[in-house]
């Protein structure tokens, strides 16, 4: 079946031989570079890899700057606000705190010492506290802040601290709750009258209580004695 048979020379059909067989390995050639081809074109996506985890590394670092300016934009607006706000507080009156109420306080009066002797200068002390829970004020001079020397049963006053020392001036006081407020009077050692009239005698030998009283506000008494010079 080799040898050609045919009306035309032998040579004519080896030569038609060698075309196909030529044409056939042309066509296995293509075959084969396509096959290569596809293979390769589906290799790529895993070429690509790579690349594309290249890239999600750079882009996260995108958002993360816009995150970062985001925070610093709130913050530089607010600091930016922050003068307005300053000025329209600033054109506002300031609220103080509100009067200390007589409920909203307690006063007490203490002696220095148990015992004087007569002509000595007894010095009283006055501790007011606001027992509230909130910050007061309160005028506190020493015309309504009051020291009282008492006979022991309370019955006969011998002297007052307003009586003769008289001061009108203000003294504003803003308390804190539980805050006090400490004052001294020291007393003569003789009686007054209102409006310090009359004559002031020295008081005798005894046993006498002192008070304190601040608007509505009483003390508890505290005694004292004094002895002969």
């Amino acid at each position: 079946m080799l040898e050609p048979n045919g009306p035309l020379p032998p040579e004519i059909y080896w030569r038609r031989r060698a075309l196909a067989i030529g044409a056939l390995v042309v066509a296995l050639a293509l075959v084969i570079w396509l096959v290569l081809t596809v293979s390769r074109g589906g290799d790529s996506p895993g070429d690509s890899k790579p690349v594309a985890a290249g890239s999600s590394s750079v882009t996260p670092s995108k958002p993360a700057d816009a995150s970062t300016t985001k925070a610093a934009g709130p913050a530089e607006s607010s600091a930016a606000a922050s003068p307005s706000v300053a000025s329209t507080a600033s054109n506002e009156p300031a609220v103080g705190p509100g009067q200390c109420a007589d409920q909203s306080l307690a006063i007490k009066i203490s002696v220095d010492q148990p015992t004087y002797k007569v002509g000595e200068q007894p010095n009283f002390r006055f501790v007011i506290t606001n027992i509230s829970s909130s910050v007061c004020q309160r005028d506190m001079n020493l015309a309504q802040i009051q020291a009282s020397v008492l006979s022991l049963d309370g019955q006969r006053r011998f002297w007052t601290s307003s009586d003769c020392s008289p001061v009108d001036e203000s003294n504003q006081r803003n308390l804190k709750p539980g805050e006090q407020a400490l004052f001294t009077v020291r007393w003569s050692g003789t009686t007054s009258q209102q409006g310090c009239v009359g004559e002031r005698v020295p008081v005798p030998a005894g046993a006498y209580q002192v008070i304190a009283q601040f608007g509505s506000l009483h003390s508890s008494p505290e005694p004292f004695n004094l002895t002969p010079a």
